[in-house]
């Protein structure tokens, strides 16, 4: 399996992670399995970024070439792939219904004339890239307008009112281009009763339009596009767009963003394995808190008294500098020690020095020996404070993909993130770090691109995983052996 290709910025890194997860979400639509799913999508993610840096550096000469923006591009390149393992030999790893389509005249439609292509994919490559961006991400990826305006550097006060401008060109675009459309005369007879109903918010639909428009597929995909009110243009973007399985990669999109968004989570994000000892440990930490307070009282007490004692002072002081403790049953850990699962001895050292001088550069991390996470190196990111954002972005029956998110308090010039899993969860591949797995404790470590984190900033990572039964949340995050809140 190829690996994916090394960022060439922090830019294009971010890039990486913003995209990875919907071109993986609709490789697993196209293929068979999930292990088919994952090297199609690095297949495709390989291409699609080669097609993008290679527009990138003739920029600037001369008129912009059209170009879909990251995401639909990465999307298409899926659908290249996938044609490409089909006259390879290697249909047999694809979705049935997609192998059809694929040696279908609708596959040809998109890399066929331009003027025959669908008007939703030429609306979207004719406008500006900013521009389709703005559209791609509200209207099929689902993002909110906040998450959009951050990513796209917008004004989140007119982040709203910039996306019903760019509707409004995507419609121009659509129109100009269906009426440069080959198309026959009953169609263009239609052409401009078609404009007039689809800008009309409340106007019905005449009679011998609706029966026009349920016989001709080219007149509906373009009322699909004309028509901005009634929810229909994300449908027309994903279906233009895309092609085959639009829809459903909309429908993954959108419970995507429920999920990053919190809602549909079968238990709160927060919520780590059951602790029965929990209340236990509250109760230790409410009486130590009790003691303290009377101890303190009768210290002050004997330090009015005639002759009071200074070693009973001393014994009184004693219990105050004690620290709550961290689990019922366990002993308050010293700045050194680790709430971890310990690691072989014998491999944990070599693996751990070697990670921190070869940490793998590709946003696709290798797994590497198990190391000792919970011991703070000497360097000023070991005291950082930390809130972490757990985030399962997709799952299927034998495996998932998640994504970790981390707010550091203080500058990094270096971090690894260490979680566990509750459920035996593996993880096989990840972005954006290189990765140890010991048991049910998982390491992070940062790659060469991504050391560095200002203070406040967010460092994220994502990866696929397998479960079985169950897959429960991840849980116990540190950041550079400190632990972290979840967000």
């Amino acid at each position: 399996m190829p690996d994916l290709p090394t960022p060439q910025d922090a830019a294009e890194a971010a890039l990486f992670t913003e995209c990875w997860d919907a071109v993986l979400s609709y490789a697993d639509l196209c293929t068979a399995g999930s292990t088919a799913a994952t090297q199609l999508a690095t297949e495709a993610f390989a291409l699609g970024m080669r097609e993008a840096r290679t527009d990138g550096s003739t920029r600037g000469v001369g008129r912009r070439a059209p170009r879909l923006p990251v995401i639909p591009l990465l999307l298409t390149a899926v659908r290249t792939t996938a044609t490409a393992w089909e006259t390879a030999g290697q249909g047999h790893r694809l979705d049935p219904d997609l192998r059809l389509w694929l040696n279908s005249d609708k596959a040809a439609r998109y890399t066929g004339p331009p003027l025959q292509r669908p008007l939703a994919l030429r609306g979207l490559r004719d406008m500006q890239e900013h521009d389709a961006d703005l559209l791609w991400l509200a209207e099929v990826e689902a993002l909110p307008l906040s998450v959009v305006a951050r990513r796209l550097g917008l004004d989140p006060a007119h982040v709203s009112e910039e996306l019903t401008q760019v509707r409004g060109l995507f419609r121009d675009r659509s129109h100009r281009n269906h009426l440069d459309s080959p198309m026959a005369p009953q169609c263009r007879s239609y052409a401009r009763l078609l404009d007039a109903v689809t800008r009309s918010t409340t106007g019905d639909t005449p009679e011998d339009l609706s029966r026009h428009l349920a016989t001709c597929v080219q007149c509906a995909e373009a009322a699909a596009c004309l028509r901005l009110h009634g929810g229909g243009l994300p449908g027309a973007l994903a279906g233009g767009v895309i092609g085959w399985g639009g829809l459903a990669y909309l429908e993954r999109r959108r419970r995507a963003a429920e999920v990053r968004l919190g809602a549909g989570r079968p238990e709160p994000a927060d919520a780590g394995p059951p602790n029965p000892g929990a209340h236990k440990a509250r109760v230790v930490r409410s009486g130590l808190l009790v003691t303290a307070v009377l101890v303190s009282l009768l210290a002050l007490a004997v330090s009015m008294m005639p002759m009071g004692g200074g070693a009973m002072d001393d014994d009184a002081s004693l219990p105050t500098d004690r620290q709550p403790v961290a689990d019922p049953g366990v002993t308050v850990p010293s700045p050194s020690s680790t709430s971890a699962p310990a690691a072989s001895p014998t491999p944990s050292a070599a693996g751990s020095t070697s990670a921190r001088k070869n940490p793998d550069p590709e946003p696709q991390g290798t797994s590497s020996s198990a190391r000792d996470d919970d011991k703070p190196t000497p360097t000023k990111s070991a005291s950082a404070t930390c809130e972490v954002r757990y985030d399962l972005v997709n799952q299927w029956p034998d495996g998932f993909q998640a994504t970790v998110t981390v707010t550091t308090d203080e500058a990094l010039d270096d971090w690894r993130v260490a979680w566990s899993f509750k459920d035996g969860q593996k993880v096989g591949q990840m972005w954006d770090a290189s990765f140890a797995q010991n048991g049910s404790r998982v390491t992070a470590t940062a790659a060469d691109y991504n050391k560095s984190v200002r203070a406040g900033a967010d460092l994220a990572f994502g990866f696929l995983a397998s479960w079985q039964g169950t897959n429960s949340p991840a849980y116990d995050f540190t950041l550079n052996g400190h632990s972290c809140t979840k967000a």
